[in-house]
């Protein structure tokens, strides 16, 4: 009797719990779609992952079932619910196996009774239970839902989704992300053992942390091996080989601070989530970026993605949990040589003859050339660079005074610090520590198809996790002589020839406000003779730029340089000439694009589709093309700037340990006290720009044979474009050639048609200028 009254109680009580009258259940829409949230993935072009996008909540990335490795399937199956295919959500006999184990024999280890399917429950559904009675309801209502999965889910998709929801560690939420945290594979990828190990982690991802406990790791994942034994899973000699196998790891730490093209990823991270400018947001001194953002919501499909495409019912994607699809035009392969070039040159060469160079030197890295810099002007900047760091804005807003401030900065504390070997762990002071980082040379390194747009390789600094400040898109320095085919273009465009002459002698000009003007030049090459204008571009000659300058209007320049695609601000003034304006490097190598494209500049493009989570595309994006430079006149620049190469600054590049035979044209620059290296190197299927210098003006080298662009840049151009030639799984060739049409390009006017392009020739530009 009294046993019936229970039952009939019992299942009373259940059945208040099924339909929700007591305690939490989920409505039944939510039980038949479950709202999953999904790290969005942006993909190289070549079909390799570079990253995720997705909050602190979950590195979560969608997998199928077909997707995962059966080996997976039987080790959870056989380790966590051995009768997973026949039960109806509760394993009755596993959980009075674990009830009488805990409550009457007081074991331990007895065991859980809960199954794959109440697991599942608990991570899509439990709420806090932070009272008695949640605490005591709380598994009633993990059975009950359980029992209404079972109901609208098959078993495959039970499986799927318990293993798409739970948390590996390190940023691996779900299987597909720890298949490639842990190994490096894709989740139908792993092995058995590798499996194991992970299936192993469920019962405590915490305490079987592979990487911090490997040896109990290890353990745990044998157990796992005897459970799929006992499962007949195994055999008795293959259970014996498995146990004896090391708990071998290819770990890839998941964090958008590191990886593959980190600088890339934060850029197109804040285009897709950039909102329509409004002046009142941005302050006072953002008026370039107001401008810069204004263009680009204008003008760029990909800026403000998120807000300019709804999903179909009106609502916003959220890029870190609608498991977005981003397919990038970055190329791994060129990304990766691009990086190792970065690295190579600025950890061999540059940065130890720097530190050489500013070994034991009075307030170093900053110059000690005092007329360039005073002693108050050296205290100024020191002080501004530690109001600008983290820890000082965080001990401000915490009250404390000045003086306490200031001694916290100069005493010494453990921290780490970066070195090209790898974060160093040590003590010094904080003011000491940012002193140090200002020691670093920064970069910036973009490479493009001058025909489609397509970004291949973007590098914004030498290492994103200690130096986040983007030196391609957000970073602007001064150009220096990388200036000058954009004045010469214009004086062809005038009627001006390759083979005009001018007297290479200094100039003194006078200004736009009345003073007398006289440009420095570095070179003391043929001063009394009269140069052509072929020769002044190849040796980047100011005197010669200043005259042609004095002949041209330097307004009209500065918005030729618009058309080129420079938003930044250019000061039309004639000292113009020499490169005085900043600008970056992504407008650098938009600008240069026309000089490999037939005087056709073509817009940037980061991203070439973008796919919802199921893989259906929402958005294309085609390049976008501008005439900037007429036909005569292309073909007369075109012939400088591969002059500048074959027999000038850039001809470096003809030799070891580059050895480039390929037909490119370029330009170096410098500016004054050597503060900016520039390259910037194009073929007619790549255009490529290079920018080095110090965090700030003031931090350079002394002397040219170091400081220049030559010197700088150019060695990291060289380093990438040697190993995109010597890779033969790149569509790259070192014979593709300019061509040119049968024409005298000392003459004004041309003297034939234009030819086909396609007719090969030895060297397009030979004879030119006979």
């Amino acid at each position: 009797m009294t046993f019936g009254i229970l039952v009939v109680v019992s299942a009373f009580f259940f059945t208040l719990i099924y339909n929700g009258y007591i305690g939490y259940m989920p409505p039944i829409e939510e039980l038949k779609n479950p709202q999953d949230k999904f790290a969005s993935v942006i993909y190289s072009s070549d079909g390799e992952e570079l990253g995720r996008y997705f909050r602190n909540t979950g590195n979560r990335v969608y997998a199928d079932y077909d997707d995962i490795s059966q080996h997976v399937i039987d080790a959870l199956i056989a380790t966590e619910d051995v009768r997973f295919e026949s039960h109806s959500g509760i394993d009755l006999r596993a959980l009075m196996r674990a009830t009488v184990k805990t409550i009457i024999l007081r074991q331990k280890n007895a065991g859980g009774g809960s199954t794959i399917t109440q697991q599942l429950a608990k991570q899509l559904y439990s709420p806090e239970s932070n009272g008695i009675t949640e605490r005591a309801l709380q598994k009633p209502i993990e059975w009950m839902i359980a029992i209404k999965l079972e109901r609208f889910y098959s078993k495959d998709e039970i499986i799927k989704m318990y293993l798409n929801q739970f948390d590996f560690l390190y940023n691996a939420v779900g299987i597909k992300s720890a298949a490639y945290v842990y190994f490096g594979k894709d989740p139908k990828d792993l092995s058995i053992e590798e499996a194991a190990t992970l299936v192993g982690m469920v019962k405590n991802p915490s305490y079987y942390n592979p990487v911090r406990q490997p040896e109990r790791t290890r353990q745990r994942r044998n157990i796992v091996f005897e459970q799929m034994y006992k499962a007949d899973m195994l055999t008795e000699s293959q259970l014996d080989s498995l146990q004896q196998l090391p708990l071998s790891l290819d770990f890839h730490r998941v964090d958008h601070k590191e990886g593959l093209a980190p600088y890339f990823r934060e850029e197109l991270r804040r285009i897709l989530r950039a909102h329509k400018p409004e002046r009142s947001d941005y302050m006072a001194w953002e008026k370039q970026k107001y401008t810069d953002d204004s263009i680009a919501w204008e003008n760029n499909p990909l800026y403000g993605w998120i807000e300019k495409n709804p999903k179909p019912d009106g609502t916003k994607y959220d890029l870190y949990t609608d498991g977005l699809k981003i397919y990038s035009t970055i190329d791994s392969r060129m990304q990766r040589y691009a990086e190792d070039a970065v690295v190579t040159h600025m950890s061999k060469t540059l940065q130890p003859r720097f530190f050489k160079e500013k070994r034991n030197v009075k307030g170093a890295p900053y110059t000690s050339n005092r007329n360039e810099l005073s002693s108050s002007q050296l205290s100024s900047l020191i002080n501004n660079a530690k109001k600008q760091s983290d820890r000082y804005r965080i001990m401000k807003k915490a009250g404390m005074s000045d003086a306490e401030i200031t001694k916290a900065f100069n005493t010494p504390v453990e921290m780490k610090v970066f070195s090209y070997n790898g974060s160093v762990d040590t003590v010094m002071t904080p003011m000491d520590s940012i002193l140090y980082h200002k020691h670093f040379l920064r970069t910036g390194f973009m490479s493009m198809d001058p025909r489609t747009g397509h970004v291949k390789a973007y590098v914004g600094g030498p290492n994103f996790y200690y130096f986040q400040y983007d030196m391609v898109s957000t970073g602007r320095r001064q150009i220096g002589s990388t200036i000058k085919p954009f004045l010469y273009t214009y004086a062809m465009e005038e009627g001006f020839t390759p083979c005009d002459q001018m007297l290479n002698e200094q100039p003194t000009i006078i200004d736009e406000v009345g003073r007398p003007w006289t440009p420095r030049n570095s070179s003391k090459a043929r001063i009394g003779e009269m140069v052509d204008l072929r020769w002044a571009l190849t040796n980047s000659n100011n005197w010669i730029s200043a005259r042609l300058m004095d002949q041209l209007n330097p307004a009209t320049l500065a918005r030729n340089m618009h058309n080129f695609g420079i938003t930044s601000y250019i000061d039309p003034v004639k000292s113009l000439c020499l490169g005085s304006c900043d600008v970056s490097v992504k407008e650098m190598v938009t600008a240069y694009s026309a000089f490999a494209n037939k005087g056709m500049k073509v817009d940037p493009i980061f991203v070439s589709a973008i796919a919802d989570a199921n893989g259906n595309i929402i958005s294309e994006f085609t390049p976008a093309h501008t005439e900037v430079i007429s036909e005569t006149a292309y073909y007369k620049i075109l012939s400088m700037l591969l002059n500048v190469v074959n027999s000038g600054t850039g001809n470096r590049l003809r030799r070891a340990p580059y050895n480039i035979t390929a037909e490119m044209g370029g330009k170096t620059g410098t500016t004054n006290f050597n503060a900016d290296g520039w390259f910037m190197g194009f073929t007619p299927q790549l255009v490529s720009g290079v920018w080095v210098g110090g965090d700030e003006r003031y931090i350079h080298f002394n002397g040219m044979a170091d400081g220049q662009g030559a010197s700088m840049a150019l060695p990291i151009y060289g380093l990438y474009i040697s190993k995109v030639y010597a890779d033969k799984t790149l569509p790259y060739s070192q014979d593709q050639h300019f061509t040119f049409p049968p024409i005298d390009l000392c003459e004004k006017e041309f003297l034939g048609e234009f030819v086909d392009e396609t007719v090969p020739t030895e060297s397009s530009i030979e004879g030119v200028f006979d």
